[in-house]
């Protein structure tokens, strides 16, 4: 399980979230087998969107990340529910380029230039979207420059992930701290002083801070209060009714050439790659399901 903790100040101003996100890291690794830096970028992507997500007001609302790259990756995507479970995907996973000038995984290279886009669908006619350039492709910078720019909300976003020479995930996490409307800007220089003091991310988490720790020392000297808490999980919620949704989305000609073709039909999942297989005599009925 991935431990979220999330903390207030005492005059409600400012919010902290913080995440051990090792173990939903972990299990990107398993199912997509992706290279260093690809894990390093889709870990932060999908820590993020489970630290934006956790706490959405309705248990339906649903979180998504997409970053639209010209970079090796191409696009990747993070989905989160309101309890900070997460699932993504990415159009490659095999991606080998030089470290970057400071010896770390090159994210921002993998990434290139392109959008990102913030999408929240909150059970309302349409989704809202909200889209930015990218401005480093290193995933935090780009997230805490969209609230700054398109919700103006001031944001503190700090992601890490730390993969081992044989690709396991070693360490992976996130802290997220924003600032309401009504804060006193006193608080700023207060925060400002207990995030220049705090280590990467990973350093925090293998000296064995918990989230706990980290939001309190984020919050300290603002008397913060600990709000909640979850253990968020990487979780696909594809099934074979959804995945037959999808097939009968694309219309009767379209599942009539493949009901034509004789064969059976395999549909993967991109998020946990779980195969689904419809015989043609399958497809026929899905075509009953059609108006």
């Amino acid at each position: 399980m991935s431990i979220i903790k999330r903390a207030i100040s005492a005059d409600g101003s400012v919010v902290a979230s913080a995440i051990d996100s090792t173990d939903m890291v972990a299990m990107i690794e398993h199912y997509h087998k992706p290279s260093a830096v690809v894990t390093a970028a889709l870990g932060r992507l999908a820590t993020a969107a489970s630290l934006m997500g956790y706490g959405q007001k309705n248990e339906g609302d649903q979180l998504t990340l997409r970053i639209d790259g010209d970079g090796p990756i191409g696009s990747m995507y993070a989905v989160a529910d309101s309890w900070g479970n997460v699932k993504c995907c990415a159009d490659n996973y095999i991606v080998e380029i030089p470290l970057n000038d400071k010896g770390k995984l090159d994210v921002g290279g993998a990434v290139g230039a392109g959008t990102l886009s913030v999408i929240k669908d909150l059970g309302l006619k349409e989704p809202y979207v909200g889209t930015i350039p990218l401005v480093s492709g290193e995933v935090a910078e780009d997230i805490a420059t969209y609230y700054a720019s398109s919700e103006q909300i001031p944001t503190v976003l700090s992601l890490g992930v730390l993969v081992a020479p044989d690709l396991t995930v070693q360490h992976a996490g996130g802290l997220f701290l924003q600032l309401l409307p009504f804060a006193d800007e006193a608080c700023i220089p207060i925060l400002e002083k207990n995030i220049a003091a705090m280590p990467h991310f990973t350093e925090m988490l293998k000296a064995g801070k918990t989230p706990e720790d980290i939001v309190l020392q984020a919050l300290d000297g603002l008397e913060p209060n600990l709000l909640d808490g979850a253990e968020a999980v990487y979780h696909c919620d594809c099934s074979r009714e959804r995945t037959s949704r999808i097939l009968v989305s694309i219309g009767r000609d379209e599942l009539q050439k493949l009901a034509d073709s004789g064969e059976d039909i395999e549909v993967c999942c991109h998020f946990c790659d779980k195969k689904y297989t419809f015989t043609p005599t399958e497809i026929l009925s899905l075509m009953e399901e059609k108006p």
